[in-house]
């Protein structure tokens, strides 16, 4: 053997391969930033450096960031091609993919089948079938993306017909067409053809299985299973969560404990099914069996006790959460941010927020906004807004809300026209806050004008709500005749309980029991157990001094046991709750609260001009 032969890799080379394989650690854990550092910070690069960098990037959706790398390449491959080939189908870069596809000096079958791919799912199935034609050798995995591509456009007839043009079909392939039957909602072709195949094996079964339990066919599922050769995890986790899901709580616990493991999809799903049924006792037991915990099961957690108004217990959970040094994502937050009820625990969690750094993320933030105008924080909820970066139509609309609901219309408006100067586009809520806000403040003509625009200029479809707003705002301002014909050009699709009462609202405003008669008796055959219509009826007859109308209205709420939801006011006072309900006289200081009305606000509303009757209703 020659001296200078070595069976032992040199150190230069040793240290290339250790800088590779640490970019890619990097890479897997998010570390991107670490990862392009110690890129480029090499004195020396193969290509394995450039296609470790590739997928790095790739990984963590940074597209550019491949593209720019895989740029500078001195000398491309084909892997680096192809993962550039797949990253840009994922995001839609057909003409990126066409791109790097037709500067290739050897394309393999990964990359025509990620290009015929991407142009399906783009729906450009013309080009796609073009490609498909060129493709050198066909084999069946061009012949399954072609099914899976019109598949995918609901072109199942297509779908149906190059399948059975396929000159070879393997388990792949059937199991492909069967799983495209099922997600384009044709059970029966899905389940004829389950059983024409000619074998089939545990990811085939529990496809089928999965099917049948989405479509509601629980006794198929069950006989599948029970008929299955071979099970995995995933068959047992697919008949929990699917017959949990079907609210067949109690077959599900049973094959839950049958489960030989039980993976956390399985605990999950478990969890979430006595959650969506309000069985918190249950989940909780079952939350506390698990073996090993992780994020998303505390968060399954606190988001049923948020939803099932067990505020106390979630917030006392997530202390736990806290205590078991299990970090807080963006779904847990959210969770603990919307089951507050007081300022004191919504100011904690928006502490808690900040601490994370979450107070960026978008979907936390609209919550936050929403929640501190509800608690009356008006000047909060402003602050957190201005501070979100990336604002979204929600974030808009929240603002714009919560401006309406406090009585600054004019602050709202301001609101809608810097959103619209960013680029964002209103939806159907963000009218709703706007309409509210031009009520508020009388602003009528400016009410028409973006009543008009849902449709003309932003193509959106007026709803009940919509129609409401408009007909209180020409209502405030004494237009009965044209609230009138508002309601009359409503759709019947959309002329709901909603613009009725706001219509009756009207009526009662200018004392026109006539017409309110007619809308009342209408509203309450749409309606009879909604005891809105009744109290405003019942309302309009009193204020024009009809007694025995009025005493009428009230008998029909008795017979039809109607029942008045009280109003009630909530004001926090060194962070304690009180609530003062109409009718209640519960609370420790009340006759101090009645005494200090009597002296200070019944003078003030006489002054105003308000009626004994009135002043009756402030004391009452």
């Amino acid at each position: 053997m020659p001296k200078n032969l070595s069976l032992k890799p040199r150190s230069s080379d040793d240290a290339l391969h250790k800088r590779n394989v640490e970019i890619t650690i990097l890479g897997r854990h998010g570390k991107l930033d670490e990862a392009r550092k110690l890129f480029d910070e090499m004195p020396q690069r193969d290509d394995v450096s450039y296609n470790s960098m590739i997928a790095v990037y790739l990984k963590n959706r940074d597209i550019l960031g491949a593209e720019a790398v895989f740029k500078a390449m001195p000398h491309r491959n084909i892997v680096a091609e192809s993962a550039m080939i797949d990253g840009d189908v994922k995001v839609g870069r057909l003409d990126d993919v066409r791109n790097v596809f037709d500067s290739m000096t050897h394309s393999n079958a990964f990359s025509w089948t990620r290009l015929i791919s991407g142009y399906f799912s783009c729906g450009r199935i013309e080009e796609a079938l073009h490609l498909f034609d060129q493709v050198p050798e066909r084999n069946v995995v061009f012949w399954t993306s072609v099914v899976l591509g019109f598949a995918c456009n609901a072109l199942m007839d297509h779908a149906r017909r190059f399948f059975y043009l396929m000159p070879e079909k393997n388990i792949i392939a059937w199991t492909a067409m069967v799983k495209a039957y099922l997600d384009n909602g044709c059970f029966s072709e899905a389940y004829k053809l389950f059983l024409e195949m000619p074998e089939r094996n545990v990811r085939s079964w529990n496809i089928m299985i999965s099917g049948c339990l989405r479509a509601n066919r629980v006794d198929e599922a069950i006989g599948l299973f029970e008929s299955m050769p071979d099970r995995n995890h995933v068959s047992w986790t697919a008949m929990v969560s699917g017959l949990a899901q079907n609210k067949m709580i109690g077959i599900a616990r049973k094959y839950f404990d049958l489960m030989p493991y039980k993976d956390m999809a399985a605990w999950t799903a478990m969890i979430t099914a006595c959650v969506d049924e309000g069985l918190m006792d249950e989940a909780r037991k079952l939350f506390d069996q698990i073996p090993e915990k992780n994020v998303g099961s505390w968060n399954t957690m606190i988001d049923g006790y948020a939803r099932n108004s067990y505020v106390g217990e979630a917030l006392n959970l997530f202390v736990l959460m806290l205590r078991s040094c299990f970090r807080p994502n963006e779904t847990t937050m959210t969770s603990v941010v919307t089951s507050c009820d007081g300022m004191v625990e919504l100011m904690q969690a928006h502490a808690m927020v900040i601490h994370l750094g979450f107070e960026h993320n978008t979907w936390l933030t609209n919550a936050l906004i929403t929640l501190y105008s509800k608690s009356g924080d008006l000047c909060s909820a402003r602050l957190v807004f201005e501070q979100l970066k990336s604002k979204d139509v929600v974030s808009w609309t929240a603002m714009i809300v919560a401006y309406s609901n406090h009585g600054h219309g004019h602050h709202a408006l301001q609101v809608f026209t810097r959103m619209l100067v960013s680029g964002i586009k209103p939806d159907e809520i963000t009218f709703v806050g706007l309409l509210s806000a031009c009520s508020h403040v009388g602003l009528v003509n400016q009410g028409r004008r973006l009543f008009v625009s849902i449709k003309g200029t932003y193509n959106l479809n007026p709803k009940a709500e919509h129609y409401s707003c408009l007909v209180d705002i020409l209502g405030r301002a004494g237009l009965v005749d044209e609230a009138m014909d508002v309601v009359s050009t409503i759709p019947p699709s959309e002329r709901d309980e909603a613009v009725l009462v706001a219509l009756l609202g009207v009526c009662r405003l200018h004392g026109d029991v006539a017409i309110a008669n007619s809308i009342g008796e209408n509203l309450l055959e749409i309606e009879p157990s909604s005891s809105g219509g009744y109290v405003l009826l019942a309302n309009t007859y009193a204020a024009e001094g009809q007694w025995d109308e009025f005493a009428k209205v009230r008998k029909r709420m008795r017979e039809r046991n109607v029942k008045r939801i009280p109003g009630y006011s909530q004001i926090q006072i060194t962070g304690k709750n009180h609530v003062f309900v109409v009718g209640e006289r519960s609370h420790p200081q009340i006759e101090e609260i009645y005494r200090l009305l009597q002296q200070n606000l019944q003078p003030l509303m006489r002054e105003m001009g308000s009626t004994p009757e009135n002043l009756l209703l402030v004391l009452s």
